[in-house]
């Protein structure tokens, strides 16, 4: 079950309150303190943005800075750090990734981590979780499904793949509404946040993937907008083989094989 000291790594300042905030309530009703690692800035890089936007960047990253903090705060979760790293750039940096992770490990003590399925939410998500295996041997590490748009739809915490260990969190009404609060604090990110659902949470042991392959077949999720014929900021053009590739080369350096498990 859930951990008494619980470092929760989150790759984007709202993934907390997306993937688990029914399950921090839940944790922390029972005793357990629960820290948090922010891994970007939630916002995308200035030179990616539309010109127009760029004099305002500084401005958009303290504003997400701020809602996360509100977050935090609300949640009672304590921050072990809040990385300067924009967002689509984690899965880019995972050995940079790994070692603020270890520190971030050193710093606060956990028993039990907490971070994203790979599920082809997000290509940071799945780089994430992939770091999430090095930790295996020495701490408990859970994974929360997000969003993922297996079968050619929606689907919000579930699992493309089950194993038959997932554990479902069924939110009370009061939990309903405190998650739909919690989002709402996320004003910045109110067009991205409308694809989550707050009946149920979603978690289990990390499973085992095979990384060389994308999380499921057919379009992932940060791929479905890929038909837009220019370049929109807003539309991530990451290449799923791109993900597995920077995942593999990594993998193989810290002596980890990619795995032969669900996707």
């Amino acid at each position: 079950m859930f951990g008494r000291r619980i470092l929760i790594f989150v790759p984007h300042p709202d993934d907390e309150v997306v993937a688990c905030a029914a399950a921090i309530g839940r944790a922390k009703g029972r005793g357990a303190e629960v820290f948090a690692a922010y891994l970007t800035d939630g916002c995308l890089a200035r030179d990616t943005v539309w010109p127009w936007r760029r004099g305002r960047h500084a401005d958009d990253v303290a504003r997400r800075r701020a809602e996360g903090e509100a977050a935090a705060a609300s949640l009672g979760l304590s921050s072990v750090g809040w990385s300067a790293r924009p967002t689509r750039r984690l899965w880019r940096e995972l050995p940079q990734v790994h070692n603020e992770m270890r520190a971030a490990i050193e710093a606060c003590g956990p028993d039990q981590i907490w971070l994203p399925a790979y599920e082809g939410g997000n290509p940071d998500h799945d780089g994430l979780n992939a770091l999430g295996q090095l930790f295996r041997d020495q701490l408990s590490v859970l994974e929360f499904a997000e969003y993922n748009f297996f079968g050619a739809k929606a689907q919000a915490q579930r699992f493309p793949f089950p194993d038959g260990g997932e554990q479902t969190i069924d939110l009370t009404p009061n939990e309903q509404a405190r998650k739909s609060d919690l989002l709402r604090l996320y004003a910045s990110e109110r067009q991205n946040l409308n694809y989550v659902g707050t009946a149920r949470e979603c978690w289990r042991k990390l499973a085992s993937y095979d990384y060389s392959r994308p999380p499921h077949p057919g379009t992932l999720w940060y791929a479905r907008h890929q038909w837009v014929p220019f370049r929109h900021p807003r539309v991530d053009f990451t290449r799923p083989e791109e993900v597995s590739a920077a995942i593999g080369a990594y993998l193989k350096a810290a002596g980890r094989p990619m795995g032969d498990g669900l996707a």
